[in-house]
Order: C-alpha cells, then structure tokens, then sequence
C-alpha cells in the first residue's frame, strides 16, 4: 500500500517541485491542496482532511510569503504562517503522522558574519520572519514527529529573482541589483529531495537546507547572465542606494547563509553547490 503524502501549498515552487519528484514514485500518494481546496487557518477542515486520507507525512509548503505585504497584513500573516502550522501539526500528531514545515532564513537578524547554524539565536526583524518562527513553535510544540526545514532565496516553477532578471533583460542593457547582501540561492528541486529523504526517516528535528555556497544579489544575477548568455550589464549597488528608487517596508537580513550543519553531521544527505543547481535549473527556463 502506498504512503499517502499531503501536501499543502501544492502549487507553489516548493510544491510542484515535491510533486515532480515524488508523484511518479508509485510508494507514495500525494493528496495535493491548496488555498482553493483547503484552508489551513480553518481547524475543522484540516482535522476533517487528516482524519479522512489517514496520511504517513503532511508537507506544509503553505505561507504567506509576500515579505513586505505581510508588514500591513499582520493579522493574515499571523494566520497563514503560524495557525496553519499549528493546525497541521495537531491534525498530523492525532493520525499518527509526521509533520514537515518549510522556514525560512529570515528567523535570524541577518547581522551575523558567519553562516548560520540550526542552533543560532534567532532574532527576526521583520513580520514575516516573526510569523515564520512563531510557526516553527507551533510545530514543536504540538507535533511529536517533525521536520522543519529552513531555506533561503528559492527559485523554481513559479514567480523568482531569476526569471524575474531574464525578462527584465529583455528591454534593458544594465540592471542595478544590490551587493551587500549575501545568502544562498537554492533550488526547488534540490530542497524537494531532502524533504523526499528526511521522511523517510526518524531524524525529527531542525535542518537548515540550502544549497552549498554563497553569493550576493548581485553575483547571482552576474550567474545568471552568464549562463543564460544575455548581454546584460549588472550594476552592483548598496542597499541604501538601491532602496531610493525601489523602497521596501520589511527588513532584510544582509546576511543569511545557512549552514547545513545537521544534515552534515546527521545524514549522508548533501545539496549541490548553488551554481551547479541554478546550471540544472536554467535549462528548463
């Protein structure tokens, strides 16, 4: 009998990402949701959904993701990324199953000046950070078989920085893109596959899950550039700068590498450098 695997936020990056990898693998079921067939703020239609499929795991790729409208949007914030959580984990600890939550690297201040380690202190500077670790507690704190898993700088099937560029390099020759902050640009797919090994799993805990490396805006638009051969002119600015043309209401972490330390020291799992993931990813953009 295969596993039955929910997965919420199913069409997001994340979550077509798992699908691709996951749906063809005939051990597996998925029972994919999202915003249009379940809300994950609502107790009852969650606890109905578990109660019903009986799954072996649940995959939260549901948030509220847009950063400087979660700063006006508190309240929907606040329910999208921490009673949702909550409710899975409830709903997942009363059928038996485990729990995957997807956090972010925004938890941390971003003033640090080495990678961030599971076990940093967290200190967000933004609603969306804060409603994202309010998350990862609602998760600990009612499941009793849980992966959380924080990521950073996601690119995929969907809206990113990365297509974002390309079709801005369409009508323009130079392009300003920020340099002094640095975190890990990290693929869809990549991040799918350590979710698809972790639950298989009894490793519960928190993993920071990115791809090897590090860089700047600015150089990850550089790579892109290059790899997709456009001839365009990348203009390396300060943040200070750049935001008087193009404000943001939310703070951004300047820097926010993760280090993978728990999947090094606790697994035979390891991601791909970024450059080598971004390589895979370009060819399908």
């Amino acid at each position: 009998m295969s596993k039955k695997i929910i997965v919420t936020g199913c069409n997001g990056q994340l979550g077509r990402a798992i699908n691709k990898l996951m749906a063809p693998n005939t051990e597996y079921e998925l029972i994919n949701s999202d915003v249009d067939t379940i809300d994950i703020t609502n107790t009852a239609q969650v606890m109905e959904l578990a109660r019903t499929v009986k799954p072996y795991a649940i995959v939260n790729c549901a948030a509220h993701t847009k950063v400087d409208l979660c700063e006006q949007d508190r309240d929907n914030a606040f329910r999208i990324n921490v009673m949702g959580p909550k409710n899975l984990a409830v709903a997942a600890n009363e059928v038996g199953a485990k729990m995957v939550q997807i956090s972010t690297d925004y938890v941390f201040s971003g003033e640090a000046n080495h990678p961030y380690r599971e076990f940093d202190e967290v200190h967000p500077m933004s609603v969306y950070g804060w409603t994202k670790l309010e998350g990862e507690r609602a998760v600990k704190d009612f499941s009793n078989r849980y992966f959380i898993l924080r990521t950073a700088w996601l690119y995929g099937e969907g809206n990113n920085f990365a297509k974002t560029m390309l079709r801005l390099a369409e009508t323009r020759d130079k392009i300003r893109v920020v340099k002094d902050q640095f975190g890990t640009p990290t693929s869809a797919d990549e991040l799918a596959r350590a979710i698809a090994y972790l639950v298989e799993t009894d490793n519960y805990g928190t993993f920071h899950a990115t791809c090897e490396g590090e860089c700047s805006w600015a150089e990850f638009a550089k790579e892109i550039f290059r790899v997709k051969e456009k001839n365009v002119t990348v203009e390396a600015v300060m943040t200070e700068e750049y935001m008087k043309d193009v404000p943001a209401q939310a703070h951004r972490p300047m820097y926010s590498v993760l280090e993978n330390y728990m999947f090094e020291q606790t697994t035979d799992f390891r991601f791909l450098p970024w450059e080598e993931a971004f390589a895979q990813y370009a060819k399908t953009i």
